[in-house]
């Protein structure tokens, strides 16, 4: 999840009133890059303190065993906590991905094939060998199921990562990962939708399509207004949970009938902000700069109106979306996931449940790694595809290991594989969360080790 680069707003060029001094802490947290994976982090551990502590047992209790209900007569849902979170809060995080997803391929790093190739290539390579990882530790074991568990990259934890490298490696890099966890999101996604759905009720699955050909009817009508969507999309939410297909899948379909098109010329809005200005500039009273006129105000609200017109939906809602994901969504996610009671001895490695965690951590470990540098590798020999420019293998090799960081998309995966098979579930999410942690560590120093850009551009 990309955070948008920020420019100063005039308030941030006059002296900080006291609230400005109280806020700046949090903003500039905010605004680091690592900011999403370290909350992560922090919700994490405490999951796993609480989960282990004296008030593991409230842990459990208020995740899993008391249910919540929501809504009335037949349309009433009675779910854990817990399932709350990952079918409901969950969709939110996938409709981001999946507007992530339609941004890259209309017109970001996955737009052309030749500007595709590399990361899918290594999006590839980084879910197959995992699997077969996974699959050679489990074969002949009902754990087998659990083979998707490592292919997932948690992007928000590997840029996280990334940047706290710094000057070391260039932008090419963080773009390459970028590109390669969402073309790896893709793959995780149609991997849900087709193996992790149990049974399909097709009368609530022909609902959920009427109401995706009403967003697609709301998009062809111009109608540009998330609010609209986010209604209609909520009626799809429910429609493809019932239908047994796993809700997150609604917030990527919802996600790909968010019109990309801009409402007005970029030179139209260009003119028309000159005339603003002017107007504007023409109402200022010299003895009281700070004070608007009530048709400086008007001029302000059509200056607002013509920004949207040139922001797509798609990319509006998008921003929208990013801080609450980062800095609630997931955060909510981890702590109800990641508590693992840690019971030494239960789970040995030719146990299933051994077995999973295992697969899952080697998977995430070696295979992830060994996958994503192999079939990059592969294909820049078969000239498939190219290094982007300044970008050397250590750089490639450091980043295969930024992909073995699979948490969010990892624990996700597993909740659906082991579903009602609790210690099997517990075992798989502690593989992912020391493999995790391992490869971050590796990844972090195999790129912190080697030169600065700008020493690396004086030895070449």
């Amino acid at each position: 999840m990309a955070h948008s680069q920020r420019i100063k707003t005039p308030s941030k060029e006059t002296a900080p009133v006291p609230a400005d001094r109280l806020l700046a802490p949090f903003e500039r947290f905010m605004r680091l890059e690592a900011a999403g994976g370290i909350v992560l982090i922090v919700m994490a551990v405490l999951a796993m303190i609480w989960a282990n502590s004296a008030w593991g047992s409230a842990y459990t209790d208020l995740f899993r065993a008391h249910k919540f209900t929501v809504g009335f007569g037949a349309w009433a849902l009675s779910k854990p906590l817990i399932l709350w979170i990952n079918d409901l809060l969950m969709a939110l995080f996938f409709l981001l991905v999946g507007l992530e997803i339609k941004r890259e391929i209309l017109m970001g790093d996955l737009s052309t094939p030749k500007k595709a190739a590399l990361p899918v290539a290594a999006a590839l390579g980084g879910m197959v060998v995992p699997g077969v990882v996974y699959a050679a530790i489990n074969w002949g074991s009902p754990t087998i199921r659990g083979w998707g568990v490592p292919m997932a990259t948690d992007i928000a934890f590997a840029l996280g990562v990334l940047a706290l490298v710094g000057s070391r490696v260039p932008s090419a890099v963080r773009t390459f990962l970028t590109s390669l966890a969402i073309a790896d999101d893709l793959g995780a996604l149609i991997i849900i939708a087709v193996f992790y759905t149990e049974q399909i009720g097709l009368n609530y699955l022909a609902l959920g399509g009427a109401g995706l050909a009403g967003l697609v009817v709301l998009n062809l009508l111009g109608f540009r207004r998330p609010l609209g969507y986010m209604l209609l999309g909520v009626l799809v939410w429910y429609f493809v949970l019932k239908s047994g297909v796993h809700a997150t899948i609604a917030g990527v379909l919802v996600a790909l009938t968010i019109p990309t098109r801009l409402r007005a010329d970029q030179r139209d809005y260009v003119n028309f902000m000159k005339r603003m200005i002017v107007k504007f500039d023409g109402q200022i009273n010299p003895d009281d700069p700070r004070r608007c006129s009530g048709e400086q105000q008007t001029l302000v609200l059509a200056i607002e109106t013509a920004g949207r017109e040139v922001q797509s939906p798609l990319r509006r809602l998008e921003q929208q979306l990013i801080a609450w994901v980062a800095f609630l969504i997931l955060p909510i996610f981890a702590l109800a996931n990641a508590g693992v009671p840690i019971e030494l001895g239960q789970a040995d490695e030719t146990s299933g449940a051994g077995r999973a965690m295992l697969g899952a951590a080697l998977g995430l470990l070696i295979g992830k790694p060994l996958g994503v540098f192999g079939a990059t590798w592969l294909a820049v020999k078969l000239r498939i595809g190219e290094l982007p420019p300044g970008v050397r293998w250590r750089h490639i090799h450091g980043a295969a290991w930024l992909a073995g960081i699979g948490f969010t998309m990892a624990l996700f995966i597993a909740s659906l594989a082991f579903t009602g098979q609790p210690s099997t579930l517990d075992a798989a999410k502690l593989g992912v969360l020391g493999a995790s942690v391992l490869a971050g560590i590796i990844g972090l120093v195999v790129l912190m080790t080697g030169p600065k850009k700008q020493e690396e551009s004086a030895a070449h």
